[in-house]
């Protein structure tokens, strides 16, 4: 939210502000205890071979290492916003303010925005305009309630990570997703063996219920990882956010959910940048601006045709 309108909110405000962090206090009580548990009561006080401390405990810090890494970078790599040239100036905003239908209205932001690049229009056919910022929303932005301004290329709002997931952190998101994934899997596979034993009766210690706890947390939390991952592998795959999956973008020829995608491995590089050394790593390497996005072949030409027509006529007028 911009500083300005934070700057006037009261004592609610920041309470709200401080109770969005509860769910991402959650999850490092979790993972701080799973710490322990781990490193702790299995490898060092219930793993007898010094070999396999040692394997574990290194392949476990690099995965723990690696979310963390993509989970800060979830949390804190701030929202991408609106450019100035999006804004209604206060001359045109009072025009529209006074404009005595919505014929008038709908002149006064095409003329606005005749010079700005975007394709993607209302469901009625019109300028995607937002009213709460008094901008024009670019292509595959939205507005979100949560954060009180448009965001670039919105995919939705997360609680777990207090911010929104949209073009700057997407990519740290699937990462996030994948490595929590990866922790889970590792956690519960290498724990196995050893919550059988405790579950049997074989072992005894007073570690017992953190192991077996343990275990159950890994299961719990990588079946429910592992929905969302592949979903969002999906939505890679086809160059769509959340929100569009729901509702399929509109372009001046018509509704299309597939307008933005460039085939699977464009569509990859779009999220994931081009150079593979760090397509895994949680470092910036989108590609684009968050505003202009390529379109398929199909809008591309049509678009072309629809410019050559629009020159033709504006050269013979």
């Amino acid at each position: 939210m911009p500083q300005s309108s934070q700057n006037n909110k009261g004592p609610c405000f920041w309470c709200i502000r401080a109770i969005k962090w509860v769910p991402v206090l959650f999850i490092m009580t979790i993972v701080a205890w799973s710490y322990y548990a781990y490193v702790v009561q299995l490898c060092f006080l219930t793993v007898d071979s010094v070999v396999s401390v040692i394997l574990y405990l290194i392949f476990y810090h690099l995965t723990l290492a690696m979310f963390l890494w993509a989970y800060w970078q979830t949390i804190f790599t701030e929202i991408g916003r609106v450019p100035q040239k999006y804004k209604i100036p206060d001359l045109d905003h009072e025009q529209l303010l006074r404009a005595e239908s919505p014929e008038e209205q709908r002149n006064i932001l095409e003329e606005f925005s005749k010079n700005l690049p975007n394709v993607n229009v209302n469901m009625n056919r019109t300028v995607r305009y937002c009213d709460k910022c008094r901008c024009i929303k670019p292509d595959r932005a939205h507005h979100c309630s949560v954060c009180g301004e448009c965001v670039l290329k919105m995919d939705h709002h997360c609680p777990w990570v207090n911010n929104c997931v949209s073009f700057t952190n997407y990519k740290f998101f699937i990462l996030f997703l994948g490595y929590s994934l990866i922790y889970c899997i590792y956690v519960s596979l290498t724990s196995l063996s050893y919550f059988i034993a405790f579950w049997n009766g074989k072992l005894q210690g007073i570690g017992r219920f953190h192991i077996l706890f343990l275990f159950f947390v890994a299961v719990m939390f990588g079946i429910s990882l592992i929905s969302l991952f592949c979903y969002h592998c999906y939505l890679v795959s086809e160059n769509r956010t959340t929100l569009e999956a729901f509702r399929a973008p509109i372009f001046r020829t018509g509704e299309d959910k597939y307008g933005f995608s460039l085939g699977r491995y464009n569509n990859f590089c779009e999220v994931f940048g081009e150079d593979p050394k760090i397509w895994f790593l949680p470092v910036k390497s989108s590609l684009g601006n968050g505003i202009e996005f390529p379109l398929n072949l199909h809008h591309q030409t049509t678009y072309r045709s629809m410019d050559s027509t629009q020159n033709r006529l504006e050269a013979n007028g």
